[in-house]
């Protein structure tokens, strides 16, 4: 790889190694391709989180008023919509919404889609496979002391930041199973703390997320009956993510929004390793069609998937590669280089993406508080930063008939100390001009 040559050919490059905030606009955009996933697999996932929602609802209180669904509203935000007009001195034509998956029961964030998602297609493998569970049962019986017993004698094993590790740790421990997580620097002690209080086993090491997953998929493979779950590749979690869109199709009617030539839904998704807003965005097209456009928004400090896009190097790449450090606030977002499938299944189904300041998410963090009463961390903000630099850059997406959506992927979980923190940090900055707006 030459810095030089790949600067020559890409010249935003030059704007990402300096840190500065750019929109990109992925020149493959609605370009056949053969993908590797179906509409299909995308049902068969629903299906099978529809089999598990009698067994959810009895181990989770919490998701019984939804009889055993994990779902997140989807919110209008007309506050919201108002303060960021004067804040940003810009006119949002159409209608703005949060899909507040920071209210996820169980974890608190997107993970709670392909994270558990994951852990329960393994459960079911097992259960099957010993001969102690069909697709006829009713999954409820999963919670009996026998399943536990036969899942403690197999294990879990996942890197992550943070979100992750909270999703996957909280299932597997549920049903049993021996379960560790590999974390890096960047995450925070709340998130270490909250895993150990559910009997999962925390590794810490001080070094960054790219590095730890080799560390953990190594350590897994020691012993056939663990289970790695694979942030940077795994199937089962992108489907689990895919499932997002039938979900947010249902919502999309009861709020009477269309999607079509002349009524386009522009969603804003945060990506760090790029596997859970690449599954959503998959979902999206393949559920919703050609006229939903997704952005991913990205720290100026780790756009490992613009870079991995841009180059069409994908997860060949890294940004330490172009001297960035890889340091922010978002630490779901800091991941240095992209996921194996993001840019694989992406080259033709995302529309753009945009980089940020740190700072700009404190100031979201502490409008939203402000102006609508919901509570989201850092990273979880992120998606607000995409909306002044997508209609810049495509003033059709600016029309009275357009729906913005900003996918809210963290928060409720977060200790109240922490979002007071963040949120006293945003005030601060809130008087001032957006930067980048």
């Amino acid at each position: 790889m030459n810095l030089e040559t790949l600067t020559t050919d890409y010249p935003q490059i030059q704007d990402l190694i300096t840190a500065k905030p750019i929109f990109w606009r992925n020149p493959d955009y609605s370009q056949t391709a053969d993908l590797q996933f179906s509409k299909a697999d995308i049902l068969d996932a629903t299906a099978r989180l529809e089999h598990f929602a009698p067994y959810l609802a009895k181990v989770f209180p919490e998701t019984a008023a939804t009889n055993g669904i994990i779902e997140s509203p989807l919110i209008p935000l007309k506050d919201m919509h108002e303060s960021w007009e004067h804040q940003t001195q810009q006119k949002l034509a159409g209608r703005l919404f949060l899909k507040a998956d920071n209210q996820l029961p169980i974890s608190g964030s997107i993970k709670s889609r392909g994270g558990i998602y994951e852990v329960l297609k393994f459960a079911e493998e097992i259960a099957i496979s010993n001969g102690r569970l069909t697709n006829m049962d009713n999954y409820a019986k999963l919670a009996f002391t026998e399943f536990r017993q036969l899942f403690s004698k197999y294990g879990v094993i996942v890197a992550s930041t943070g979100n992750l590790a909270l999703s996957v740790g909280i299932m597997a421990a549920t049903f049993g199973f021996k379960t560790t997580v590999y974390m890096s620097h960047d995450a925070r002690q709340w998130k270490k703390d909250k895993l150990r209080e559910n009997g999962v086993t925390v590794k810490e090491f001080n070094t960054s997320f790219s590095a730890i997953i080799p560390k953990a998929r190594a350590d897994a493979a020691l012993d056939p009956n663990i289970h790695f779950v694979d942030d940077e590749g795994s199937h089962d979690l992108f489907l689990g993510y895919a499932v997002a869109a039938v979900r947010l199709q249902k919502q999309l009617k009861e709020h009477q929004i269309k999607v079509d030539q002349e009524h386009p839904v522009i969603v804003y998704l945060p990506a760090g390793v790029g596997g859970s807003p690449s599954g959503v965005t998959f979902g999206l097209k393949t559920i919703l069609g050609p006229h939903v456009h997704t952005i991913f928004c990205e720290p100026t400090h780790v756009p490992s998937v613009t870079l991995g896009m841009m180059t069409k190097l994908n997860n060949h790449i890294s940004v330490y590669d172009i001297g960035l450090d890889g340091l922010t606030a978002a630490d779901g977002l800091a991941v240095g280089r992209p996921s194996r499938l993001a840019g694989k299944v992406m080259r033709t189904l995302l529309f753009g993406s945009v980089t940020f300041p740190d700072e700009d998410i404190y100031r979201y963090v502490a409008l939203l508080q402000d102006t609508q009463d919901i509570t989201v961390e850092p990273s979880a903000a992120a998606g607000f930063t995409g909306i002044a630099p997508t209609i810049n850059n495509m003033p059709t997406f600016n029309s009275p008939n357009a729906t913005h959506i900003v996918w809210a992927t963290g928060g409720s979980m977060m200790p109240k100390s922490e979002h007071e923190a963040n949120y006293a940090k945003g005030k601060q900055l809130i008087d001032s001009v957006f930067a980048h707006a």
